[in-house]
């Protein structure tokens, strides 16, 4: 396309690109937790620490004193059954 084809273009459809849109830096968007603006590209917000996903935080483990009650309540289950 040339210079007078591209000037015929833009003429006729006024409503071109969006400078917005030229923009190298990415949008920017409202964090669902504390409600501040974070770019959109992030995958944790910087000022309160939320994951915009469950995705994209890290796996949670389940915590370790949950295995040891379970295991203690099984146990003393089993010593009162025994009485009977």
């Amino acid at each position: 396309m040339t210079d007078d084809d591209e000037e015929e273009f833009e003429s006729h459809h006024p409503e071109g690109p969006d400078p917005s849109d030229m923009s190298d830096e990415p949008a920017e968007v409202h964090c669902p937790y504390c409600k501040r603006e974070i770019s959109e590209e992030a995958l944790q917000c910087p000022y309160c620490g939320s994951y915009m996903s469950r995705e994209d935080a890290p796996a949670s483990h389940k915590p370790w004193w949950w295995i040891v009650a379970v295991v203690l309540l099984v146990l003393l289950l089993l010593k009162y059954l025994r009485r009977w």
